[in-house]
């Protein structure tokens, strides 16, 4: 177990729900990855992210589906993409990433609490 954090210190990371409008391979990202620009609604827009999904998911297969992503880190540049926001996974027992689930809809933009 890490170091215990205040919940003051949990509630600077803003974790929001969001629906993947568009999704693309990334083939050139060092490890294989899905390009995803995901809508959280009017508040904050859409962000474009980057993920190494590809063991568990196809691009068509992703537009739709509600994602939880932290929207407040600063972006970061992968390759020639730059990151908006950090799509929320677990890795399964051979490491490939799993997406965090949303299982019930919820308003785009809304945040974990």
């Amino acid at each position: 177990m890490t170091d215990t954090i205040s919940f003051d210190q949990f509630m600077d990371v803003h974790i929001r729900a969001g629906t993947i409008v568009e999704a693309q391979p990334f083939p050139e990202a060092r490890k294989p990855a899905i390009k995803m620009v995901i809508d959280f609604g009017p508040e904050i827009g859409r962000k474009k992210s980057s993920a190494q999904i590809v063991a568990h998911y196809t691009p068509d297969e992703l537009i739709g589906r509600q994602v939880m992503a932290v929207t407040n880190f600063p972006p970061r540049q992968i390759g020639p993409f730059m990151s908006e926001v950090l799509t929320l996974g677990y890795a399964d027992a051979n490491g490939d990433i799993v997406l965090a689930a949303i299982d019930k809809p919820v308003a785009d933009g809304e945040r974990l609490m």
